[in-house]
């Protein structure tokens, strides 16, 4: 039995965080499954209730899907192939051309201006980081940030 519970998934999951109610709203009974210690934080409720949320940047992102073509239909252009840190491409359909720059590090990283297009004109579209703080610094990524920009 001993070996079933070191093997089971049960040992990495937890039941789910709906809203810092009893048993964090997943049930009126006893969860047989601890709850992590940070439910009354961290749960759907108190996402859906914070606009800058990952729950609602996924909403945008979904909804960018939807109404952008070029994201799904548009031609690929990979940018920096040998770059450990950032991920740069342009996705094009027709003359719509989005410009995607994404830090996959730790740290800041700043941009090879010559090996992209020029966005200075260009109109940000969505990130994971304020739009004032792109602003900042245009040349720079932030640890983990991601933005996507409509090129003129």
């Amino acid at each position: 039995m001993a070996s079933i519970h070191a093997k089971g998934r049960d040992n990495a999951r937890t039941p789910m965080q709906w809203s810092a109610s009893q048993h964090a709203g997943f049930t009126q009974g006893t969860p047989w499954l601890a709850l992590n210690d940070n439910f009354s934080q961290v749960n759907a409720a108190q996402a859906r209730a914070d606009a800058d949320s990952v729950f609602h940047h996924y909403r945008q992102l979904i909804a960018l899907r939807k109404n952008w073509p070029v994201l799904v239909d548009g031609d690929f252009e990979l940018l920096l192939p040998k770059h450990t840190a950032l991920f740069a491409f342009t996705r094009r359909l027709h003359d719509v051309q989005l410009l995607v720059l994404c830090n996959f590090s730790a740290q800041f990283q700043g941009l090879p201006l010559k090996q992209l297009p020029d966005f200075s004109a260009a109109t940000p579209l969505i990130g994971n980081l304020p739009s004032s703080e792109w602003a900042m610094a245009p040349d720079t990524l932030a640890a983990w940030e991601a933005r996507v920009y409509v090129l003129a």
